[in-house]
């Protein structure tokens, strides 16, 4: 298998990521109609609207008034990711997820998991975020999150010139370096939170076949959300819990050929009470 195949998920990945940063500068430098605006509200070739559904929320909390193309900007979204799997956007769009990436890769490099941790966040911590976000923005008028967003410094920073951009991304390489794996993405960002809703039951799932798996464990290693990967030695079965990022970490580490990308079958997956 060459490496150009094994990593075949990895650089679709990262040309999704770089690719979008490219054409939301483009937008902004140089008039291209491919996309314009930013992550949290932009256009699609100058007519197709597309809002973030979170950033859609806060302004509402804020009691913005927002035009109609806004709502059918959320709802394609929405769409979208509720078909191809929620917390897709975490690994396959969100230019932080490069930078938690890196660190989760030298932290398994470093041998860092071995060590005690002196940190603890529950992964439910993003939800109080989420919800936490929602008050302060009805309490202030402003979308809150928005203003402390890595994701959205990130991107803008990347459109209209980095700025203070490089302390937040290395902070937040920092935390999950040496604090808490997958820490950022999987624990705090109120945004997976949300995406997570909305993927509970969406369409393209990662598949286990138990009678080819030989419990390696690679996988479970690799994965982000070790937790969704519950299934592993037991039986086959999709990833069933929406807090799957969908980026075939598992897939590309398995050599037994136990992991793949399937469509989820609802009528069997509730038959035998998979669905949750």
């Amino acid at each position: 298998m060459s490496k150009l195949y094994k990593y075949r998920y990895l650089i679709a990945r990262r040309a999704t990521q770089i690719g979008l940063l490219f054409l939301y500068f483009a937008g902004n430098a140089w008039g291209w109609k491919v996309l314009q605006g930013t992550l949290s509200s932009s256009e699609l070739f100058g007519a197709i609207p597309l809002a973030d559904p979170f950033a859609v929320l806060q302004m509402l909390s804020a009691g913005a008034v927002m035009g109609v193309n806004v709502f059918i900007g959320a709802a394609i979204i929405i769409l979208f990711y509720g078909v191809v799997g929620g917390r897709a956007f975490c690994s396959w769009v969100c230019p932080v997820n490069m930078i938690t990436d890196l660190a989760n890769w030298l932290r398994r490099k470093l041998l860092l998991d071995k060590v005690e941790r002196k940190v603890w966040v529950s992964r439910n911590a993003r939800y109080w975020v989420l919800g936490l976000s929602l008050v302060v923005s009805a309490v202030t008028g402003l979308a809150a999150f928005e203003l402390v967003s890595p994701i959205t410094i990130f991107n803008r920073g990347v459109i209209f010139g980095m700025g203070m951009t490089g302390g937040v991304l290395l902070a937040i390489f920092l935390f999950d370096l040496f604090g808490v794996k997958n820490g950022w993405c999987g624990h705090i960002c109120p945004l997976g939170g949300v995406y997570s809703i909305i993927g509970k039951y969406s369409l393209i799932r990662v598949a286990h076949n138990e009678p080819n798996c030989t419990l390696c464990m690679k996988c479970k290693e690799v994965c982000p959300e070790s937790q969704v990967l519950y299934m592993i030695g037991k039986k086959s079965q999709i990833v069933d819990m929406g807090e799957c990022v969908n980026c075939a970490r598992c897939i590309e580490v398995c050599d037994d050929d136990a992991l793949g990308f399937s469509i989820r079958d609802f009528a069997k997956s509730k038959s035998k009470g998979e669905i949750q």
